[in-house]
């Protein structure tokens, strides 16, 4: 009991820290101030503003997490980083944007946080492959059921986007688990039908700053626990050739200013998504 009462008191203490709530609903906005402090917010502001005046790193370029945050704050680097007339296609129908027709895209800069989907723990370590030489960011609409993807190739060493495409969800990598994931970010009552019976809950100590401690949560403790997610647009990162998706499932939310960060481990057993490993 004094286990659980530990964890659960750490979860909230996290929870309550990113401005959680679960009543209303709530406007873009509402939900990125719900994720990231407006403290936070300052931070990511004061951020954006130092990397457009600053060069990128050459070192940047070696892994594609480093060269995206670059390309997203820094304006200069950015118009020099896309392959004009840059392709756009968009329901099979193909057009183009030149130079000054393109609009400076900060991806996930200004909400403060990104998310991220992996197959499992191990997949994530392509994050860290420098012979990676191909990255889609995806930005994945709810509402209108469409996934916009931005499609970068290191040309020559250098990092380059070079096309523009926007898919139904329907068709996406992640055609089974975003359905379910909307559902599950949206409905309370549609969560406790799909968490394990006990989904294993992995925290800080609150005994030793540099360890972490497990427990379980159950479906009647399921409510204390339950996180804040995005609802209406979330984003993804495919690292290299694109895998056809399997029957487990790393959602992964982090601060980009601050330490926050979320993982939920999803597996799917005859054709049903359920949680079974919440970390923070």
């Amino acid at each position: 009991m004094r286990h659980y009462f530990f964890l659960l008191v750490v979860f909230l203490l996290i929870f309550v820290s990113c401005g959680g709530s679960k009543t209303g609903t709530a406007t873009d906005e509402e939900v990125a101030d719900s994720v990231v402090a407006r403290d936070t917010m300052s931070a990511v502001d004061s951020l954006l503003a130092e990397l457009d005046n600053l060069p990128m790193p050459k070192a940047a370029d070696e892994l594609f997490d480093d060269f995206v945050f670059n390309f997203a704050a820094n304006r200069k680097l950015q118009m020099e980083r896309i392959l004009f007339p840059l392709r756009m296609v968009n329901d099979n129908k193909v057009t183009s944007v030149d130079r000054q027709q393109w609009k400076m895209e900060h991806f996930f800069m200004h909400q403060g946080y990104y998310t991220e989907l992996f197959d499992n723990e191990r997949h994530m370590e392509v994050v860290k492959d420098t012979s990676v030489n191909q990255a889609v960011v995806e930005k994945i609409f709810f509402d209108s059921q469409t996934v916009s993807q931005y499609h970068f190739r290191r040309l020559k060493g250098a990092w380059m986007l070079v096309e523009v495409c926007t898919i139904p969800i329907a068709q996406s990598n992640n055609a089974s688990f975003l359905p379910f994931y909307h559902q599950f970010a949206s409905s309370s009552e549609y969560q406790l039908q799909h968490i394990g019976d006990e989904v294993t809950f992995v925290g800080p100590d609150p005994d030793d700053d540099f360890a972490t401690m497990e427990g379980v949560i159950t479906p009647d403790t399921w409510e204390a626990f339950a996180p804040q997610l995005p609802k209406k647009m979330i984003y993804n990162i495919i690292y290299g050739e694109p895998r056809k998706e399997g029957n487990s499932k790393l959602f992964v939310l982090r601060g980009i200013a601050n330490g926050l960060e979320l993982e939920m481990t999803f597996h799917r057993s005859n054709g049903n998504w359920r949680l079974t490993k919440l970390s923070t």
